[in-house]
């Protein structure tokens, strides 16, 4: 059994935020992938692009930081310089400069280290479950897939457990700054450049630096000097730290990416529970399912649609030329669905072995930091509903996000029989 249903008519705007409130444009990227793999793609908001849609092609260049630079924005959106170094993060860099930072990190996000967090994530996934189920039917991503990263990164980060509404709050207004739902100030809607030193072009970046800055001074006259945010203030090997606008930066990163992917992740696999009504038993059955389902839900949800990447030289590609200079989009939604990878790419396969998707950044050195704790929490948080449920359906249309960058269903109504 299919759980997608075709939302375009395989010529759709992928420039535009409003195609994906249908989800991604599925029929476009097949299209794409078929007669025309490096497309160039006209764009009303700035510069034009090559969009990227096969799997092997956008995993081969991920590798290739030599030619395919970070250094110059990850988003379809133009930034002057000026604005690119007051916005940027480590995500924003290439090596050596990215590998340096990422050191710092590596240890805190480590396998072994977030293996440490799984009775926590357990615990919590009891609380979250005994009061979402109660209700018999409720919107899955507000009472389910919403309150678990969000309570672990407060534990990650060392937060006060007060403040996590707040931040979470803050961070949808940054990571989802094109959807009304979340913000005010709806990126390709306004016509003012105030914030547009301030990550991701958000009013809530400002505020999430004040937080980070009042924050850090709390930590120090308490003297607590762990934890992942006094690790990114340390030396690195060549004795620089990490100046107060690069703190600012990488806290918010933390708080948008930390929460969000995860919970788009969650939301995708309960959906796909609630259309495949078989995942629920291979679930309950459990065994070696458990060492492959959560990459497979990872897959599924694609929560980073697209990463941007700007060429440093001259690239020859399916008889194409790439040009130093121009912007090139991974599609990592089209990758995830690509039938020469995948078989069946429509279909939630729990048992999906090999499962070579492209969520991750897979393959080159920008692969994502929390892959280790999101693969936790997916396999924690699936474990634990899976055991309290006779079934589960939709109550409703589930709604995706605003947003061409973030693939997420922001609203999913579900009924649940508890076992």
């Amino acid at each position: 059994m299919t759980i997608w249903t075709p939302t375009d008519d395989g010529y759709a705007d992928l420039t535009s935020h409003d195609t994906f409130e249908r989800g991604a444009p599925h029929n476009t990227f097949a299209r794409l992938r078929r007669e025309d793999p490096l497309h160039w793609t006209e764009y009303a908001g700035g510069q034009d692009f090559w969009s990227v849609t096969r799997q092997a092609d956008i995993a081969a260049m991920n590798k290739n930081t030599a030619v395919f630079s970070s250094a110059r924005g990850i988003r379809m959106e133009d930034q002057s310089y000026e604005e690119y170094l007051a916005r940027r993060t480590f995500q924003e860099t290439d090596p050596p400069e990215h590998s340096q930072t990422r050191m710092l990190l590596m240890r805190a996000f480590s396998r072994t280290v977030m293996a440490q967090y799984e009775e926590d994530i357990r615990a919590l996934c009891d609380e979250i479950l005994d009061v979402a189920l109660a209700k018999g039917t409720f919107d899955a991503t507000k009472d389910i897939a919403r309150q678990l990263p969000m309570r672990m990164l407060g534990r990650v980060l060392g937060l006060p457990e007060a403040d996590l509404p707040w931040l979470v709050e803050k961070g949808d207004a940054l990571i989802a700054n094109t959807d009304p739902d979340f913000t005010s100030h709806v990126l390709d809607k306004m016509d003012t450049d105030e914030f547009r030193m301030m990550p991701f072009n958000s009013p809530a970046g400002a505020e999430l630096y004040g937080y980070a800055k009042e924050l850090m001074a709390a930590k120090e006259t308490s003297g607590d000097t762990e934890g992942v945010l006094h690790l990114i203030r340390q030396p690195a090997k060549d004795g620089s730290v990490i100046s107060e606008t690069e703190f600012r930066n990488f806290f918010c990163l933390l708080v948008a990416a930390g929460n969000d992917t995860t919970r788009y992740s969650i939301a995708a696999g309960i959906q796909a529970m609630c259309h495949q009504p078989e995942l629920l038993g291979q679930m309950q059955q459990g065994g070696d399912i458990w060492e492959t389902a959560p990459d497979e839900v990872i897959r599924w949800a694609t929560p980073a649609l697209y990463f941007r990447r700007t060429a440093l030289a001259d690239y020859e590609m399916h008889g194409k030329t790439i040009r130093a200079g121009d912007k090139v989009l991974y599609w990592f939604s089209s990758a995830n669905r690509d039938e020469a990878v995948f078989d069946d790419p429509f279909r939630v396969d729990l048992f999906r072995t090999p499962n070579r998707h492209m969520s991750f950044g897979q393959g080159g050195p920008h692969v994502c930091l929390g892959m280790w704790l999101a693969r936790l929490e997916v396999r924690v948080l699936f474990q634990e509903l899976a055991k309290r449920l006779k079934s589960i359906e939709p109550a409703g249309p589930h709604k995706f996000l605003r947003s061409n960058f973030v693939g997420g269903i922001k609203e999913l109504p579900v009924t649940v029989i508890p076992a």
